[in-house]
């Protein structure tokens, strides 16, 4: 059996088992988050020989790290998310696993079971053809990407924590196996305005929750505008968005509450909390009402310099050059690490997320051959 049939089989397998992010889940979600998946995953880390530690990162939603030793005392270690997201409208069966018209089809097929696939199936052969990979491995199954982005960061700590000397890290996410060496990231947070109710004939006995939060919306879009006047990041521009906004309690009521929600693309060389604490600063200068703060989502953005020669021997295995995502990744949580850091993976972001979701085996057999470069290994 080839290396890319290999990892199909372990991919149909991985999809076949339901880790829809808890946030996300409905009817046809399965049971227990990722759960199953990570007590799945322990145990073939086990059969295939590797030192396995559970990390309960969340109630009932463990990070599992699967450890082998190599030829030296240098650690190569790859971050691939087990969660997916939401499945109820997908046309598909969701976790069907199927393996039909070269591709592997299910939620989770490209994002990112298919690198955990491949990693198995690698593993599994120099396993059994007796060989040693150049430097110890460490394979994180990591929670929470989808959501709270806690899985990551809570990996760094422990390699931090067990002084690992990590020396390279692989952050798998479905890039057409292209490096990607840089994205931004994100502060995301909710205002809620609070103003008086009255009865609309008379507005004046009453505080506009819902103006407040709109004179704010068009002040932060005087700061995006502004944003765009900057000279790009090596990351690229920051943006500024209002995404959600709620409020009021009836059609001739003068609405006391007004939620607004923001979501602001951060770029390298911004503090993330710094960024919430400025843009609530400006809300308060706007709003005349009382303005309360909950902050949801600080994630630095990432930055790997495309020049390294580990990135550029990356880009020979893969045959791309070097490019930045707009999306984000796990990749921001290693920046304290001494290690060097690229996101790299099988198939395509355009196929996550969607309706239907599957990815090419002929990925699978690409990103193959560049972890057994990168691992020393022949297949």
């Amino acid at each position: 059996m080839s290396i890319s049939q290999l990892a199909a089989t372990w991919l149909s397998q991985l999809v076949r088992i339901p880790s829809v992010t808890p946030s996300q889940a409905g009817p046809r979600s399965g049971e227990g988050g990722e759960a199953i998946i990570a007590k799945a995953i322990a145990n073939c880390f086990n059969r295939l020989g590797g030192d396995v530690v559970m990390d309960e990162v969340l109630p009932g939603r463990p990070n599992v790290y699967g450890l082998w030793p190599g030829q030296s005392d240098e650690w190569l270690a790859v971050d691939v998310h087990v969660d997916t997201v939401g499945v109820e409208k997908m046309t598909d069966d969701p976790f069907s696993g199927t393996v039909a018209d070269g591709r592997v089809w299910g939620r989770g097929a490209v994002d990112t079971k298919a690198s955990l696939a491949v990693i198995l199936a690698i593993i599994e052969h120099f396993q059994f053809s007796g060989q040693l990979p150049r430097a110890n491995l460490l394979i994180g199954a990591t929670v929470d990407e989808e959501y709270g982005a806690t899985g990551a960061p809570a990996f760094a700590e422990w390699i931090a924590q067990n002084e690992l000397a990590v020396t390279q890290m692989v952050v798998a996410e479905p890039t057409l196996c292209t490096p990607v060496t840089g994205h931004r990231g994100v502060a995301r947070f909710e205002l809620t305005f609070v103003g008086q109710a009255s009865h609309s004939s008379q507005p004046e006995r009453g505080r506009n929750a819902i103006v407040a939060a709109a004179r704010t919306v068009m002040a932060f879009e005087r700061e995006h505008q502004r944003l765009q006047e900057l000279l790009p990041a090596n990351v690229g521009q920051a943006t500024l968005t209002s995404t959600l906004i709620a409020g009021g309690s009836g059609a001739n009521v003068v609405p006391e509450r007004c939620m607004l929600f923001i979501d602001r693309r951060v770029v390298d060389g911004e503090e993330p909390d710094a960024v919430i604490d400025d843009l609530y600063a400006l809300a308060q200068k706007q709003s005349e009402l009382p303005v309360e703060l909950a902050r949801q989502l600080s994630v630095h953005a990432f930055y790997q310099p495309s020049e390294s020669a580990w990135v550029q021997q990356l880009s020979a295995w893969s045959g791309h050059a070097p490019q930045l995502a707009p999306y984000g990744t796990n990749a921001w949580a290693y920046r304290n690490l001494p290690c060097e850091t690229v996101v790299i993976g099988p198939g395509s972001i355009d196929q996550a997320h969607g309706a239907r979701e599957w990815v090419e085996i002929a990925e699978l057999d690409k990103i193959a051959q560049i972890y057994a470069n990168w691992w020393g290994i022949n297949l």
